[in-house]
């Protein structure tokens, strides 16, 4: 495993626990080179996932991909990296749920939204203007009044 500090090859593991549902296998490193640590995740490789784009092109679904969004969302916000993660796990099991090799990223879109408003509404927003394209200020405007109205 590469030390994402120095890029030295060689570490050693000083913890190994399951993760909280037994998915994934979190590793605590330590590089022989820098002697920092680092945390890697361990997962049962499947047949990858394909992701369609708006414009009809596929990619493979990229869990870093999500992750780097939703951090831009809670950017300044009380999010814990734990929390981006559950939010990402939570995302990743309702698309697992549906057996679909191919997600439409409007669907990883509107469920990564939906637990967003969940933990924090700000962090919501931020990523709705985002997905959503929002144009110009009503549009905006019109998303914070139905997100009022829910409440």
């Amino acid at each position: 495993m590469k030390c994402p500090y120095c890029g030295c090859e060689e570490s050693k593991v000083v913890d190994s626990r399951p993760t909280d549902e037994g998915e994934r296998i979190r590793r605590r490193r330590e590089c022989f080179r820098c002697a920092k640590r680092f945390t890697t995740y361990e997962v049962i490789e499947t047949t990858p996932l394909m992701v369609v784009k708006r414009d009809n092109s596929r990619e493979p679904y990229n869990r870093q991909k999500l992750t780097k969004g939703i951090l831009r969302a809670c950017e300044k916000r009380p999010i814990s990296l734990d929390q981006v993660d559950g939010i990402v796990d939570q995302v990743e099991a309702k698309i697992e749920s549906t057996l679909d090799r191919e997600v439409p990223s409007e669907r990883i879109g509107e469920y990564t939204m939906e637990a967003l408003r969940t933990v924090d509404e700000v962090a919501y927003v931020r990523f709705a203007c985002v997905y959503r394209q929002f144009q110009d200020i009503n549009t905006f405007m019109n998303e914070l009044k139905r997100l009022m109205e829910e409440k």
